[in-house]
């Protein structure tokens, strides 16, 4: 009796500790702590693209927390997070879902920020997907037509190209074209060499007629802005001569002076052109009586 009651217990203590030692296992495989009371935060992400409970929050690659609880809204999908004591996330934290392995296991990457303010564990914090595999091939798809009409005309410009490129007479041409421009660079090289001497006399000329032309205006500053002010000071009275004269043109114009009343009143032209047709007469009277008989004068005096 006594015998079976020991293997009894000892069964049991077997058992106790299997169970306690697989929990242990699965907790540690999990990132779950039973005994530890650990911070939570929860993250609003438009779609998780295949995130799962158990899954891994990592701070700058560094693993610090686990995924607990995945949730569906209307406005998208919240991750509760249980972090480690020690993680330290500042208010301009950024969390993103990024591929974990290429067999499609995915994370939760934090880049924990630098502001002077903890974050508010307490408030729901936005996040972001970053893409994957999938979510490339699914955009791929979306152009392929697009690539596909980009990779015929690619086709058809390159066949354009070995056609063109293998015309005889246009490889001719660049050939002859390539011969005429290096035979001009050895003509320009022969007459550079011959005109060195002069090319060097014509830069040194030039060096001292700017040099002498710098000295001559260092030394006649004064009598050049002297000359520069006469000039502005005639063009100046130039400018109130013309006004003055386009002034006494308006006044004429106007008949608002002498010249202006003698030239556009027409009752003195009218006098003026009567005068002178009488006095034409006259002349025409004189001459033809000189021409007979003399002057005949009939004064009639009363």
């Amino acid at each position: 009796m006594n015998s079976t009651r020991k293997t009894e217990i000892k069964v049991g203590v077997t058992v106790v500790v299997g169970i306690l030692l697989t929990l242990w296992i699965l907790g540690w495989a999990k990132n779950v702590d039973l005994f530890t009371d650990k911070p939570v935060i929860k993250i609003l992400f438009n779609s998780v693209a295949g995130l799962e409970s158990g899954d891994r929050f990592s701070v700058n690659g560094v693993r610090k927390g686990v995924v607990d609880n995945i949730e569906t809204l209307d406005g998208g999908v919240i991750v509760t997070v249980s972090l480690e004591p020690d993680t330290d996330l500042r208010a301009d934290a950024n969390f993103s879902i990024m591929m974990l392995d290429l067999m499609g296991g995915k994370k939760i990457e934090v880049s924990p920020g630098e502001s002077e303010t903890k974050l508010d564990l307490t408030k729901i914090h936005r996040g972001k997907f970053s893409g994957d595999i999938s979510t490339a091939m699914a955009s791929i798809s979306d152009v392929q037509e697009d690539l596909v009409d980009v990779i015929k005309e690619i086709k058809i410009s390159l066949i354009n190209i070995n056609s063109f490129m293998g015309d005889k007479k246009f490889i001719n041409d660049v050939k002859k074209s390539v011969t005429n421009l290096n035979d001009l660079i050895v003509v320009l090289n022969d007459v550079t060499d011959e005109n060195r001497n002069n090319l060097k006399n014509l830069l040194v000329n030039v060096d001292t007629l700017v040099t002498n032309s710098t000295t001559f205006l260092a030394e006649n500053k004064n009598v050049v802005a002297d000359l520069t002010s006469g000039i502005n000071t005639s063009l100046n009275k130039t400018n109130e001569l013309i006004d003055k004269i386009s002034q006494l043109a308006d006044e004429t114009k106007a008949k608002n002076n002498n010249l202006g009343k003698l030239l556009y009143d027409e009752n003195l032209l009218n006098d003026l052109k009567n005068t002178i047709n009488r006095t034409n007469q006259l002349f025409d009277i004189l001459i033809k009586q000189l021409e007979s008989d003399g002057v005949n004068v009939d004064v009639n005096i009363f």
